[in-house]
């Protein structure tokens, strides 16, 4: 039987992951400190500590490539103008940006894609925290488990 205390305690796991708008890796240091003191103690807010922080590494797994994939398409957009042998400064250097490119299309397309993981990023972890409030178990889409 769940008591109030275990449902606010799994509701605030999912919520802590907040803290990272305040503190550097908070999404990932809130979640770890109350799954970590209180997973002993009930079932079920092991259970959804383990989904919050499989959740929050996956999506930062899912950043890290989204970056590597979007950075380079602006760097080589930039910078495919400038003759790096025959360098004489930069008193000739400008960035024209007239025409776009296919790869500003791509890049662009690509940081679109991150906007919207983000938006549904938060109503996944706000869904969590209802569903942990109303003592339901939750899985979040996407998830990869790295804590099992």
């Amino acid at each position: 039987m769940l008591d109030n205390h275990q449902k606010n305690i799994a509701t605030f796991i999912h919520l802590s992951t907040f803290c990272r708008f305040i503190i550097p890796f908070g999404n990932f240091i809130g979640p770890i400190v109350l799954w970590v003191t209180n997973k002993e103690k009930s079932e079920f807010v092991d259970e959804h500590g383990k989904q919050a922080i499989n959740f929050q590494i996956s999506i930062l797994l899912y950043a890290l490539i989204l970056g590597t994939l979007t950075i380079p398409f602006f760097i080589f957009k930039i910078f495919n103008g400038i003759d790096f042998i025959d360098f004489h400064g930069f008193h000739d250097f400008h960035i024209n940006i007239g025409k776009p490119s296919p790869l500003l299309y791509i890049g662009g397309g690509l940081g679109v894609l991150a906007i919207l993981g983000f938006i549904l990023e938060l109503v996944f972890i706000i869904n969590a925290s209802l569903k942990a409030r109303d003592g339901e178990l939750y899985k979040y889409p996407l998830t990869i488990n790295f804590l099992k």
